[in-house]
C-alpha cells in the first residue's frame, strides 16, 4: 500500500525561497517513489495570528486520522501553529507520525531580545512535540538536537543545486577562463529575498567603507517580502553613494539567474543559513562564496579555498574579502574551479532523497506499533 503523506505549510509550494524549493523537491521525489502526498496550506498570517491554529478544531481533526495520513510532514517554519497542537494529536491513539523537515531555527536569527526569547520557548516546545526530523544539514540537526536533550529521531539530508542545470565541468572552466581575460571591475552577486536576514545592508557597508577596488553589485531577489527593508536598502545605497555600482534586479526567472551565476565572479551573501542552497549553485557556476561563520556555510564553504567566511555583521572582513579578490584576478581563479570541484563532490536532489520514502515507511510503521 502506498505511503500517505501530508505536507503542512505555508501559502503556495511554489513560493520562492530556498525552503520551498527544499519541499518541493522532497515532494517531488516521494511522489515518483510511489507515496501519496497532500499539501496541507495554512494561510500566511503574522506570528500571533499563527499562535491561534493551534486551538482550530477543524485543523486538529484533519491531522489527526490515520486513516487518511500515515506521516504528516511539517515544514518547521509553521512551528507557530502546531507547537501545541502536536501535542494534542500525540494524545489520541491510532494517529499518524509526526514529521518535522527543519531548514533552520528562528529563535537562531537576529531578533529584538524579548522576540527572540519568545520564539526559542514556542520553537523548543515545537520541536519536543514531533516525533521524527529530517535536517537538511548537520548544523541544523545539531541545533534541534540542543532543544530534545539530544534526543533526536530522524535523518539529515542535504540540499543539491542540480536543479538549475548548471554547465558541464568543462564548460564552467572555460567561464571562468573567460571571466578572468576581461578587463572590467569585480562583479558580485547577491542571491536572496531582500530581508534582513540575508545581511544585504552588512554587504553594502562592506562595499562602502571597506572595498577600495573598483566593482559592480548585481542583487537578485524578492523586493515585495519586505518593503520597510528593500526601502532601507535603497537609502542605503543612495548614503553610500553606491547608485552606479548597486542593481537591485528584484525577482528573476530560472534562466536569468542562470544569466547571472554565468556572468559574474562570487557570490556575497553573509547571512545566517541552515544550510545555504544558493552556494552550491554559484559554486556550480564556478563562483567562490563569501559566507558567514553563523549556521550551516562552514560545511559548503572551505574558508580560504573555494571561499570566504566572515563573523555575522564583519563588514570590515567582507570588504578585506573582496578587496583580495579584485586585487588578485590568479586567486579569484583558483577558488572559482575549487568552488566548482566542491560542487562537483556534492550529491544531487536524486541521491539526497534516496532513502527518504524508506525512512518514513520504516518510521512510520515503528511509531505505530510503539503507540508513540
Amino acid at each position: 500500500m502506498a505511503l500517505r503523506i501530508g505536507l503542512v505549510i505555508y501559502g503556495d509550494l511554489s513560493t520562492t525561497s530556498g525552503g520551498y524549493l527544499y519541499d518541493r523537491m522532497l515532494v517531488q521525489h516521494l511522489r515518483s517513489s510511489g507515496a501519496q502526498v497532500e499539501i496541507i496550506s495554512l494561510p500566511w498570517r503574522n506570528y500571533a495570528h499563527h499562535l491561534l491554529d493551534n486551538f482550530s478544531p477543524s485543523l486538529l481533526e484533519r491531522l489527526a486520522a490515520r486513516s487518511r495520513y500515515d506521516v504528516i510532514l511539517q515544514d518547521e517554519l509553521n512551528h507557530p501553529s502546531l507547537f501545541l497542537l502536536n501535542r494534542r494529536l500525540r494524545r489520541r491513539d491510532n494517529r499518524p507520525s509526526l514529521v518535522s523537515v527543519v531548514h533552520h531555527l528562528r529563535s537562531d536569527e537576529q531578533h529584538p531580545p524579548h522576540l527572540r526569547a519568545l520564539y526559542r520557548i514556542v520553537e523548543g516546545m515545537y520541536l519536543r512535540s514531533a516525533d521524527g526530523f529530517i535536517c537538511n544539514s548537520e548544523s541544523t540537526r545539531g541545533r534541534v538536537g540542543a532543544h530534545r536533550s539530544g534526543h533526536l529521531d530522524g535523518i539529515t539530508a542535504y540540499p543539491a543545486a542540480d536543479h538549475l542545470e548548471p554547465p558541464a565541468a568543462g564548460q564552467v572552466r572555460a567561464l571562468i577562463t573567460e571571466r578572468r581575460q576581461q578587463n572590467r571591475p569585480l562583479q558580485i552577486l547577491f542571491v536572496g529575498n531582500v530581508i534582513q536576514r540575508k545581511g544585504l545592508h552588512t554587504l553594502l557597508a562592506a562595499l562602502g567603507e571597506h572595498m577600495p577596488a573598483e566593482f559592480r553589485l548585481h542583487v537578485a531577489g524578492s523586493l515585495e517580502t519586505d518593503p520597510a527593508y528593500a526601502a532601507q536598502i535603497a537609502r542605503a545605497i543612495r548614503r553610500l553613494g553606491l547608485e552606479q555600482q548597486a542593481t537591485l534586479h528584484g525577482s528573476v526567472s530560472a534562466e536569468r539567474l542562470r544569466d547571472l551565476y554565468r556572468t559574474n565572479d562570487v557570490l556575497a551573501v553573509p547571512s545566517y543559513e541552515g544550510f545555504g542552497i544558493v552556494y552550491l549553485e554559484a559554486m556550480s557556476f564556478g563562483l567562490p562564496v563569501i559566507a558567514a561563520t553563523s549556521g550551516a556555510a562552514h560545511e559548503i564553504v572551505t574558508d580560504g579555498v573555494d571561499g570566504f567566511l566572515a563573523p555575522p555583521g564583519d563588514a570590515q572582513a567582507i570588504g578585506v574579502a573582496l578587496s583580495a579578490l579584485a586585487r588578485d584576478d590568479e586567486r579569484l581563479a583558483r577558488m572559482g574551479h575549487a568552488a566548482r570541484r566542491r560542487y562537483d563532490c556534492h550529491p544531487t536532489w536524486h541521491e539526497t532523497f534516496a532513502q527518504t520514502p524508506s525512512w518514513l515507511g520504516e518510521f512510520a510503521r515503528k511509531t505505530h506499533s510503539n503507540g508513540i
